[in-house]
């Protein structure tokens, strides 16, 4: 499993209606968000989980949406003011090798990672990340797609979840893709 990431102009490929009716993000996420969350979506692209995400954490929730590409988050940023959510999204540029976040924030009660883990340069260090910001008992959704990443890789992925302190919930069924639901223990 070798880290690719999608170039920024890509996403207006892989955000679109098609993409919303194949994978609806208030569909996948409402059942593990609550009004008034802080919700990080690791790899947010431009916004597709990220608007999805600020409108169930309601006007006094906030998500932290982290990508790599400065190009993805000012199309984000576009996209949040036009869907009257931009106050609850906070923009954060990862590093090439880290998510970069404040090693002081871990109040994060649900992070998302959507196609985008198996992109890591160092998957143990970003789950490691994610497993630090999250506050105890917080759930971190992973879910790759099954033509990049394998039955092995995403198996791979799991063992070295559980290393940083994840334990698997549940595996939620997600179109054409592997998925799970982690539990910061």
């Amino acid at each position: 499993m070798g880290p690719h990431v999608c170039p920024w102009w890509g996403g207006y490929f892989i955000d679109n209606r098609l993409r919303r009716w194949l994978h609806n993000p208030e569909r996948i996420l409402a059942s593990y968000i609550q009004p008034g969350m802080t919700v990080l979506d690791f790899g947010c692209g431009m916004g597709m989980f990220s608007i999805a995400l600020a409108n169930l954490v309601g006007s006094q929730g906030q998500v932290i949406a982290a990508d790599l590409q400065p190009q993805m988050l000012d199309v984000l940023q576009r996209r949040a003011q036009r869907a009257g959510v931009a106050e609850r999204i906070r923009p954060h540029r990862c590093q090439s090798d880290s998510m970069g976040l404040d090693p002081s924030i871990q109040s994060v009660q649900f992070a998302l990672a959507f196609y985008s883990a198996h992109e890591a340069l160092d998957l143990p260090r970003l789950l490691a990340e994610l497993h630090h910001c999250l506050c105890p008992g917080g759930r971190f959704l992973v879910v790759e797609p099954v033509g990049h990443v394998t039955a092995d890789d995403f198996a791979h992925m799991m063992e070295l979840a559980r290393q940083v302190g994840f334990r698997q919930l549940e595996r939620p069924r997600v179109r054409l893709s592997r998925a799970a639901v982690l539990e910061k223990i």
